[in-house]
């Protein structure tokens, strides 16, 4: 399965004092991500009332300091799938002369969710089918 990085804008505002992507906007990125990749799986076909997420968990390694003018790619895996939530794990590059130097490493836990009932859900077999076939971008 071939998944097409996410290349998102470094806006104005995500800079912070210092000159570099404040910390916080890489759950962002992060979020953005996983919103294009879950779009390449699934696309407009998503019941997010019936099949939906919940973040449990995030977690970001800082590797070096992304600048406004920096072009970045956001790479997404999947590290788990357990019974009712998997781990999906992302890179985070800056493009330098062609090359790809990382930025960050992180993952993010999340749960299956049913919005309707309100409740914890198995993750949807097409979902496991899919994530069983891409590797951690991480490991």
């Amino acid at each position: 399965m071939n998944i097409v990085p996410y290349s998102p804008e470094i806006r104005f505002a995500d800079i912070d004092a210092m000159g570099h992507v404040n910390n916080a906007t890489y759950l962002t990125y992060f979020e953005q991500a996983r919103m294009h990749f879950f779009h390449q799986l699934v696309g407009g076909r998503w019941d997010w009332k019936q099949h939906g997420i919940l973040v449990a968990r995030n977690e970001v390694d800082y590797k070096r300091s992304i600048l406004l003018r920096d072009k970045i790619k956001i790479y997404v895996g999947c590290k788990h799938i357990g019974t009712k939530s998997f781990t999906m794990d992302y890179k985070v590059v800056i493009i330098e002369n062609d090359l790809e130097v990382i930025a960050s490493t992180g993952a993010s836990v999340l749960v299956s969710f049913n919005h309707a009932e309100q409740k914890t859900a198995p993750v949807p077999a097409e979902w496991r089918e899919m994530f069983e076939k891409l590797p951690s971008v991480t490991s």
